[in-house]
Formats: C-alpha cells, structure tokens, sequence
C-alpha cells in the first residue's frame, strides 16, 4: 500500500529537508549537492514500487495532511485575492474560505473548504466541516459573482457538513439544499475542483458546476468509507473493501461522465510536490475557463442542466 511506502520515504525526506535548510548559501548547497543527489536516486527507486494504486491508496492520499489546502492554491494561482466573510444572517464560518481574485489578469470568485494545516487551525476551521454559515457565504458570494460577471472557481475538500444539532437548528439541510439549486441557474461560467475528499452534501453544495475537475488522488463521494461499510454492513473496519465498491475515485468518476478531466499529481501524491501540481493545476483552469468563457449566459446554464441529466452515461477511459 502507499501508506507504506511513504512511511520508507518520510526519514528521507526529513535528510533531504535538513540539508537544505542548512544550505543558507551557494557554497553549502554545492557542498550538499552529492548528498541530496544520492538521497533522490534513493527516494526514486523505491517510488519505482508503487504499483497501481487501490481506491483504498487513493482515498489515504485524498486525506493525507500535507496535500495543498485551499490556502496555498490560492496564493500560487490567483493575485490580488480579497477575502470577504460572513453570511450575513448569523455569523463568519472560517471552514468556508472565499473572495474575489485575479486568474491571469481576469477578475474571480474562488471559493473553497478551509480545513487548516495545523491542529489549532482544524479545530478553528472545524476540520473543514462548514455549517450552515459557510454554505449562505459561500451562495452570496456566487450571486455577487453573477452580479458583475465573474466567473467561479470552487474547491472541494470536506469530510462532509458539520451534522451538529446546533447546524441543524440553523438550518444546514436548507443552506445546501438552496445552494444546490442556486448553483444550477447561474449565468457566468462555473469551474469545481476536487481536490481531496469531497464527501456528501457538504460538496455538492460547492459543485453543482459546467466543469468539475479532480486531482489524480481526490475522491468523491455520497459519504465516507466508513459510513459506507458501518450502514451497509455495521462495521466501519470494512471501510477499504467499501472503497473499491463505492467507485468514488477521480478515475471512476471520470468513465462514469461525472467529471470532465483527471489532473496528474506527482507520484507518491500531491504533497510530494505542490509546486508540479500547481503548474498542472494552473493550466488546467486556464484551459476550461477559455473554454466555458465563450459561452453565452444561457448556453451555460443549459449546458450545466444537460451535464447533471446525463450523470451514469459511461464514457471510455
């Protein structure tokens, strides 16, 4: 499994990072060159054995802590980004993050899940469960987005919504159901992104989109795994044969005409290297939005009506 052979691969990239971090100038990282070239021959040689990977692998890969958070993509992609919080109802969900951006000179809304990279930012960021807030921020922000034009950029990581009785009281089922049918009539162009674990409801209120796009190592899915196997067969340690049944992987999704690319991530997976799969990532966006900009405003929302009605016809891989 991956899990292991990125266990071989973590002293090695600890040596590798050290080394570098001593390399505060030209003639230290020239004294280090042999090394850190050795130490990569090794760390290629055993990505050499990673075999295809399972739907078990890619779902480890999809939830690993150090692939690229809405925060880092945002800074490599976009400039001039200008947060704008608040749902104006209730209160700021921090697990929602979006604004206004430039992509390329063009003016955009992105919005994302927040998850946090450090244990004090999951807890703010509630893990990137959003509640009901998150989910109205998120819809005013896209009506703002039609308002002048912009087109939306969304990207996708959650476990899922909040389920707290507390989300509930406030109306979560109702944020994602309007959002949901909110996203269906827009009249700019719509570009979703997977780029982790987009589980339930909780993604489908972002991805309701013209193109939806994954990461070679995303999921998608109705639940988890483990909510999978604990329903199904009442036990959560089935959650790896659940995988392979679920069919939630970027390839699956892809042959079942749910999204429209799969984009490559660096063997070993995105935190391998963020800087690879933002140039992959970039391109990719560029692309669809050319594609999706041509578009008139009603040939968007008709085209994304077509795209949800002809979800389940198999497309060859």
């Amino acid at each position: 499994m991956i899990k292991e052979i990125l266990e071989q691969l973590a002293p090695l990239d600890a040596q590798i990072a050290a080394l570098k971090g001593n390399g505060n100038d030209m003639d230290a990282l020239t004294a280090h060159a042999s090394e850190l070239a050795e130490l990569a021959v090794e760390e290629d040689e055993i990505l050499r054995t990673c075999g295809p990977l399972t739907a078990e692998d890619r779902v480890f890969l999809a939830r690993h802590p150090e692939r690229p958070h809405i925060d880092e993509i945002i800074s490599a992609l976009f400039t001039d980004f200008f947060e704008q919080r608040g749902d104006r109802q209730c209160k700021e969900d921090p697990a929602i993050l979006g604004g206004v951006a430039r992509f390329h000179g063009m003016p955009v809304t992105v919005i994302g899940h927040r998850k946090g990279s450090t244990l004090d930012e999951n807890l703010a960021c509630n893990f990137g469960m959003p509640g009901p807030e998150g989910y109205r921020k998120a819809l005013r922000l896209m009506k703002q987005a039609e308002k002048f034009g912009r087109p939306i950029l969304t990207f996708i990581d959650t476990p899922g919504a909040y389920p707290g009785k507390d989300a509930e009281e406030r109306g979560q089922g109702e944020a994602i159901a309007r959002n949901l049918m909110e996203m269906s009539g827009l009249t700019v162009p719509v570009l979703a992104v997977v780029t982790g674990e987009g589980s339930s409801g909780g993604a489908l209120a972002l991805g309701v989109a013209n193109h939806i796009l994954m990461l070679e190592n995303a999921v998608y899915s109705v639940l988890s795994p483990e909510g999978f196997a604990s329903i199904l067969w009442k036990d959560a340690s089935r959650s790896g044969e659940a995988c392979e049944m679920m069919k939630l992987t970027a390839q699956d999704l892809y042959r079942g005409g749910i999204v429209e690319e799969v984009i490559p991530e660096p063997v070993g997976g995105a935190q391998r290297s963020h800087a690879a799969l933002f140039e992959r990532l970039d391109a990719a966006l560029r692309m669809h939005l050319k594609e999706l900009c041509r578009m008139s405003e009603k040939q968007l929302a008709d085209q994304r009506y077509k795209k949800y009605r002809q979800i389940g016809e198999t497309r060859n891989a």
